[in-house]
C-alpha cells in the first residue's frame, strides 16, 4: 500500500441529510412509500424524521448521526407513538444500516 494503515484510516462521519437519503432510497428499493417533511419550521418539535408505509406497515423514524442526541421533544413523541399498536417507531444512526435493511425488507 502506499503507507496508509487501513486498520486507522475512518470514513468522514455521515450527516443526517445524507443518512435519510439513504434510508429514503432504501425503502423505496423495498417499495415503501416515504414522506420527509421539507421544512418543519411550523411543525410540532420532535416529530420523527421520517414516515415510510408499505400496507399493512406503517414505520416511523427519528434519523440521528453517530453522536446525535435526542431531544426531550423526540423522546416524548417516540415513545407516545411506539405505545400506539401497530406502529413500528425507530431510533436509526448511521451503523443501523444493515438492520435498517433487514426491517424493511
Amino acid at each position: 500500500m502506499d503507507g496508509l494503515d487501513v486498520m486507522t484510516t475512518t470514513l468522514p462521519a455521515i450527516t443526517e441529510r445524507e443518512f435519510l437519503r439513504q434510508v429514503a432510497e432504501l425503502a423505496r428499493l423495498y417499495r415503501w412509500r416515504v414522506y420527509h417533511p421539507w421544512l418543519s419550521i411550523r411543525s410540532d418539535r420532535g416529530w420523527p424524521d421520517v414516515a415510510m408505509v408499505r400496507p399493512p406497515r406503517l414505520v416511523l423514524a427519528e434519523l440521528k448521526t453517530a453522536r446525535g442526541k435526542v431531544s426531550p421533544h423526540q423522546a416524548e413523541w417516540l415513545d407516545l407513538l411506539g405505545a400506539c399498536p401497530g406502529v413500528e417507531v425507530f431510533l436509526w444512526r448511521p451503523d443501523d444500516i444493515q438492520r435498517i435493511a433487514e426491517i424493511l425488507r
